[in-house]
Order: structure tokens, then sequence, then C-alpha cells
């Protein structure tokens, strides 16, 4: 998290992968899926600092409980970490069925020690490239302090979303993109796309819901 970035809803929508965006991982590092008693490492592991995390602490714990909990063990089985060569998790994404009908992209993070060595690249391919073609298009929920993870987003083809609403949550582009624009490179903030988003997904989401991604 940036402190001197606002914080704002953004969403985006892939409908196509972009198979040129993908990429290995590198050595040293391993995929595998987390464990019962790492939950709350993964919990924690979204946060830079432990005091921002114990701050975030009980949001963790309401988000697990209503998204993920009454699927039982689903969780353990999607959500997908690397961890380096003694096993610690330093990255996670996983991709999680809502309603029934829509594909999202769940907490992708790498860890800030171990940004810029192509982990969150090789790790969103694993994710991306896993999903069957009926399973697009793929959706997600950002903001502007994770413009890094947008210059990945649109690279393996994400567009942002153009509704003014989406469910109970505005959809703030237009006061974000100035944002993007400051921090991203010239070249990354040239490649963003936008797209409005299809009648299927904005009417399975209703305006009362929690957020489910």
């Amino acid at each position: 998290m940036n402190e001197n970035i606002p914080e704002k809803n953004l969403f985006m929508m892939c409908r196509k992968l972009n198979t040129g965006a993908l990429s290995a991982l590198p050595e040293g590092f391993t995929f595998r899926l987390c464990k019962k008693d790492e939950l709350n490492i993964w919990k924690d592991m979204h946060f830079d600092d432990k005091n921002t995390a114990l701050e975030y602490r009980g949001y963790m714990d309401k988000f697990f409980d209503d998204v993920y909990a009454p699927y039982g063990d689903l969780f353990f089985e999607r959500c997908l970490f690397v961890c380096d060569n003694k096993d610690k998790p330093v990255a996670t994404c996983f991709s999680w069925k809502i309603y029934d009908k829509i594909t999202t992209l769940h907490w992708f993070k790498v860890v800030k020690e171990y940004e810029n060595r192509g982990i969150g690249r090789a790790l969103l391919s694993k994710v991306m490239s896993e999903l069957k073609g009926s399973e697009y298009p793929v959706f997600l929920h950002t903001q502007p302090s994770s413009y890094r993870a947008i210059k990945l987003y649109t690279d393996f083809g994400f567009e942002f979303i153009t509704d003014e609403y989406i469910g109970a949550r505005k959809n703030e582009l237009d006061d974000s993109l100035p944002i993007l624009k400051k921090f991203m490179t010239p070249a990354s903030f040239e490649k963003i796309k936008t797209v409005q988003a299809p009648k299927f997904f904005t009417d399975a989401i209703p305006k009362d819901d929690i957020n489910r991604f």
C-alpha cells in the first residue's frame, strides 16, 4: 500500500488471455497451495508491515468468513502460493467463481522484498493460463496504489471497466486515471484500454450484497 495514493475502486476485465505475456517462475521458487495452518500468513502477507496487517486483520477475517468459509475447503484447493527455496510463501493469487458464473481474480500480491524478480508475472501466468476458455472473461477489483500490478494486468489483456457502478461500489476510473498517469511509465499508461462490462456481469452483482472480489 502507498499512503500517498488514495484508495479508489477500479474494475478490470480480461476477455482473452494475451499469451505473449506468459512467463516461467524464476529459479529457486516453486508453486504450491496454501495449507490450513497458513491462513493467517495469507491474511497478513497482503500488507507491507505488521502494524498494517494487524489493523486490517478484522477486515480479512470478515472477508474470509463471508466469501470463502461457506465453501468449506475450496479456498485451500484454490489459493496458490509462490514459495522461496525455504518454502516461505512470498506471493499469492488465485481465481474464484462468484455467483457460480463469474470468474474473478483474487488477492494478487508479491511480498515487497520479492518484487521486481518476475515472480508476479509468473504467478499470473499460471493462474490465467490454467483457466478454460469457457471461464473467460475474468474480472478483478484493484486500486490506483496497485499501479505496478495494473501494468501486469494490462499486459495479460485486462481492460478497465467504464460502468459507473459495479454492484453497490462506485467505479472511480475517471478519478484514478490521472493518478495512474503520474505513477506509471508513459509506455505502460498508453497501453491502458477501457471496455463496458457485459450485461451478464452487471446483472449478476446485487447492489446490496457484500463485496466478493
